[in-house]
């Protein structure tokens, strides 16, 4: 299987389309838009990281306050992108990353009740 690549983004009326200036990057990828949209996912990956309660093996600290420093860590590193693709990028592959944890969390947790349920209803 070849590795997933994130998607293609098409902006409309970008400097590599017909030579359009950069002033005319629509205005789905203003600053302030980015701004809510980095902050929007930065809440999500807090609200996720919470359901983590379990310790790293190797440094004992917690999976959810690691996950919390590393978010917070990705989001300063990438503060001064000006670059519009390259933020859209960040932000597709970070939403597409926090619903994979998401989805597959919630997949653990539906088979860790239905095998509570299916050994419940055994001992009767």
């Amino acid at each position: 299987m070849p590795p997933r690549l994130p998607p293609h983004l098409w902006i409309p009326k970008s400097p590599t389309t017909f030579g359009a200036p950069t002033e005319s990057v629509g205005k789905h990828l203003t600053p302030s838009r980015n701004r809510k949209e980095v902050l929007s996912l930065y809440r999500e990956i807090l609200r996720t990281a919470k359901h983590f309660h379990w310790k790293d093996e190797k440094t004992g600290k917690p999976w959810n306050k690691y996950l919390k420093d590393k978010a917070r860590a990705e989001i300063e590193e990438a503060r001064n992108e000006t670059d519009p693709l390259i933020i859209a990028r960040l932000l597709v592959t970070g939403r597409d990353c926090v619903h994979q944890i998401q989805n597959r969390f919630n997949a653990a947790t539906t088979a860790a009740w239905e095998r509570i349920e299916r050994d419940s209803s055994r001992r009767f």
